[in-house]
């Protein structure tokens, strides 16, 4: 196998292995606003279906994490993304067969069926073993800084890549998509080989249960600050409807702008005033950003509460993943970063459910403001666990790289 020996220097080590990530959600966005469409219109099934067909990879996706953790803290994080990547161009040829093949509606829908599962199973591979590949690499004092580009590679790939799959759509027919989504994974699959693996560390490698039990603080303060994000893009747009309001999307555009900017601006603030510190403030801008949205008089003071969600979930993710990352033995850092993205599937998973629950019985606008409690619950929830924290291991796990 080919590895590339000149040594880069560190951001630009990180940006070539979270690149991958990037690739994959650009991936996961492509099918988005074009398979449902074919489902329905074209194969002739109803709406329920349509969803299934979309919905069936990330219940992939969130069930392979677990897996995915274990692979890479058993066999390494390189192989790991290698084979989500190899995972994701058999994902594409199945899309593109299933549109070019002559067929019945049934077995067009099995195959896109098998193209979304697989391609389910190659995002949870890549998604958190990507960050533990260049954690690995250059040492968990550049957690942070992982966490960081990482996020802004899975927003920045998932907004791209909707809107890049109609393009394609327009222009090359649907079979495009499968083609493009093979060239996703292939292509990046040979860059991968060049890439330096990280080391596999040695110790007990813990069952699923006990990191689960470990990680399980940290992953609902998670899930608290998640579900508000679910609930801004679900159920945005009804609101906006409702109040007889136009442009819901700039909501959804200033949240990821305020996100994007905003850890961009602040790259050293988890090392310089400590995880907890900076997620507890966090959850407090994106409480405060959702009561806005909740009591906003007119659209531009909901936008204005977008776009403090968006500032408060930035660092809540990659802070509690250092946290995390702290309390768990190295030698199971893959499978702990994996259930603590567990806890943000679900939580974004479930929020359009549970939170139309609270529509049906409330009104949309609550759904703002339950979003904004959990936020609040999450808030002190991390002021507890901060609480509890030992001053001296905080310091030294977020110690500066010199």
């Amino acid at each position: 196998m080919n590895v590339s020996t000149k040594p880069l220097p560190a951001g630009l080590s990180i940006m070539s292995i979270v690149c991958f990530n990037f690739v994959s959600y650009i991936g996961n966005g492509l099918p988005l606003a074009v398979l449902p469409g074919h489902v329905l219109n074209t194969l002739g099934f109803g709406s329920t279906m349509a969803g299934l067909v979309i919905g069936v990879q990330y219940l992939t996706t969130l069930l392979s994490r677990p897996l995915a953790g274990q692979l890479a803290d058993r066999f390494g994080a390189k192989r790991t993304v290698m084979t989500g990547l190899a995972i994701l161009t058999g994902s594409g040829l199945l899309t593109a067969v299933a549109i070019i093949l002559p067929t019945s509606p049934w077995g067009c829908l099995a195959l896109l069926m098998a193209g979304r599962i697989l391609q389910g199973i190659a995002s949870a591979l890549i998604s958190t073993p990507s960050c533990s590949w260049a954690i690995g690499l250059h040492g968990p004092s550049r957690t942070a800084q992982v966490m960081s580009w990482n996020g802004i590679a899975a927003y920045g790939g998932t907004a791209i890549g909707a809107p890049l799959g109609v393009l394609i759509r327009d222009h090359l027919g649907l079979a495009g998509i499968g083609v493009c989504i093979t060239l996703l994974g292939f292509m990046p699959l040979l860059f991968a080989r060049t890439r330096r693996p990280a080391p596999l560390l040695p110790g007990v490698r813990l069952p699923f249960r006990s990191v689960f039990m470990a990680v399980l603080p940290n992953g609902l303060a998670v899930a608290c600050s998640s579900a508000g994000f679910g609930s801004l893009t679900a159920f945005i747009a009804l609101y906006f409807d409702s109040l007889g309001w136009d442009n819901a999307a700039y909501c959804l555009s200033a949240f990821g702008v305020a996100f994007i900017l905003t850890r961009l601006a602040s790259p050293n603030a988890l090392p310089r005033f400590g995880a907890y510190r900076v997620v507890r403030v966090c959850m407090a801008v994106q409480t405060l950003g959702l009561l806005l949205v909740w009591l906003a008089p007119s659209p531009l003071v909901a936008i204005l509460g977008s776009a403090l969600t968006g500032l408060g979930v930035s660092w809540v993710y990659p802070g509690l993943a250092v946290e995390t990352l702290a309390r768990t033995p190295e030698a199971n850092r893959n499978s702990a970063l994996s259930t603590l993205s567990l806890f943000f599937d679900l939580a974004v998973g479930l929020a359009g459910p549970v939170m139309g629950l609270v529509v049906a019985g409330f009104g949309l606008a609550q759904v703002f403001f339950c979003s904004a409690l959990l936020s609040a619950m999450g808030c002190a929830l991390v002021l507890s666990l901060h609480w509890r924290q030992p001053a001296a291991q905080s310091a030294e796990t977020l110690k500066t790289p010199g």
